[in-house]
């Protein structure tokens, strides 16, 4: 069964976890990123500094982030008090040969 806290997170293309944090902690989890609080933190750390750049404090003047490697990326929504982080395979395409 699908909480509402992570309803569509499963459904993503591609994805290999993801995480739901707030302030108190990690509140859901799965794939790659079951029970990571290591990585939650270092989102959260990254998405606060991120915040502080723009000096509006508690304001978010962002509401996503996305972080990029080679095979894979960690896409970062926040929406009200809650950070959405899932972590992605990223699909390599064959340039279009004109």
């Amino acid at each position: 069964m699908t909480s509402t806290l992570t309803q569509g997170l499963e459904r993503i293309p591609d994805q290999l976890g993801y995480l739901v944090i707030s302030e108190d902690g990690v509140l859901a989890s799965a794939g790659d990123l079951e029970n990571d609080e290591r990585t939650a933190g270092v989102i959260r750390e990254m998405v606060t500094t991120a915040s502080g750049f723009w000096g509006l404090g508690e304001l978010q003047p962002f509401k996503r982030m996305s972080i990029v490697f080679g095979e894979q990326s960690y896409l970062i929504t926040i929406s009200g008090q809650k950070i959405y982080v899932v972590k992605r395979q990223n699909v390599v395409r064959e340039p279009i040969i004109v």
